[in-house]
């Protein structure tokens, strides 16, 4: 690993905490985390147009973020007073109103410390050939455990839809010992997890259904998700 590089971080990893400056004044972030959930997502550049889509999406979808317990904070490489001009025109463009606060890191401090930045794409620079962040996705619990990370090309815009289901099954499934199958959405059975055994599992999942020994659905209704809300 190269000098002065962090450690990387994976998940189970404690969050780094740091101060910023942000579009809704400074922050602390583990103070800013408090006992909610978080969602830290990453943007190359203000006045972009693939992140002026996804800020305007995520601004949207906010409540039901909110609903669930879910804080969202922002980060692009850029200061905050950019940040104010481009986020009148994500509103304008979107039909959105958004309220979650922006993290400049035009220095990079922070796209450093959670390693945003992109190895190979040599487009993906400031006019001075600093690499720019990359959409980065960071789900983060109460504990200030990291929980989820994802990333994506500059080129590629991000699923607003698709973080929300991650919330949902990891905080479904950190209340019901369950684990979520491929494609999973909230009222969709649920996998019971691999740690109960026998007796337990009948007892805590009296409708579960056997299909191999290492794999047991049981119904979860919407109801009994995160998404009831």
């Amino acid at each position: 690993m190269s000098e002065g590089r962090p450690e990387p971080l994976r998940l189970g990893t404690v969050a780094p905490n740091f101060k910023a400056d942000t579009t809704a004044g400074p922050i602390d972030f583990h103070e800013f985390i408090g006992d909610k959930w978080v969602v830290l997502f990453s943007h190359p550049e203000d006045y972009t147009p693939v992140c002026t889509t996804e800020l305007g999406a995520f601004a949207k979808l906010e409540p039901e973020f909110t609903k669930r317990g879910v804080k969202l904070i922002g980060l692009s490489a850029n200061t905050i007073e950019s940040h104010g001009g481009w986020i009148k025109d994500i509103n304008e463009i979107s039909g959105s109103n958004l309220r979650f606060p922006i993290i400049g890191d035009k220095e990079r401090k922070v796209a450093l410390m959670y390693d945003m930045i992109d190895h190979q794409d040599a487009t993906n620079v400031d006019q001075k050939g600093i690499a720019f962040t990359i959409r980065s996705v960071f789900v983060i619990d109460p504990k200030k455990t990291i929980r989820t990370i994802l990333s994506y090309p500059a080129s590629t815009g991000r699923n607003t839809a698709e973080v929300l289901r991650i919330v949902d099954s990891l905080q479904t499934g950190d209340k019901h010992k369950v684990t979520t199958p491929i494609n999973w959405v909230p009222g969709d059975d649920v996998i019971v997890h691999p740690s109960i055994k026998g007796a337990e599992a009948e007892k805590m999942f009296p409708k579960m259904q056997v299909v191999k020994p290492y794999l047991r659905f049981t119904p979860l209704p919407k109801e009994e998700t995160s998404a009831a809300v």
